[in-house]
């Protein structure tokens, strides 16, 4: 069985959902549990994430294309001598 990839949407929806359990009384720990994920993945996330709303996230996503947009714009090609002369 393959390992299980959660989009950036769905793990802020988790982290909101941990949260809301928290409030409800609910142990960090169980609510970790109940949503079906690791502590350490849980912590890994909310330092990535941790926070962030939707639109930001949008935000983060079409600025991490343009990055790499701009980075394969900027890649010498292999076919263009090094040095002129």
């Amino acid at each position: 069985m393959g390992i299980k990839r959660h989009k950036p949407e769905e793990i802020v929806s988790k982290l909101r959902q941990v949260d809301v359990l928290v409030g409800q009384g609910i142990s960090r720990i169980d609510a970790i549990r109940e949503i079906s994920i690791t502590e350490q993945t849980y912590y890994r996330w909310r330092k990535q994430y941790g926070g962030m709303g939707t639109n930001q996230l949008k935000e983060l996503k079409r600025l991490q294309k343009e990055n790499e947009r701009l980075r394969k714009f900027d890649q010498p090609s292999r076919s263009a001598p090094t040095s002129m002369r």
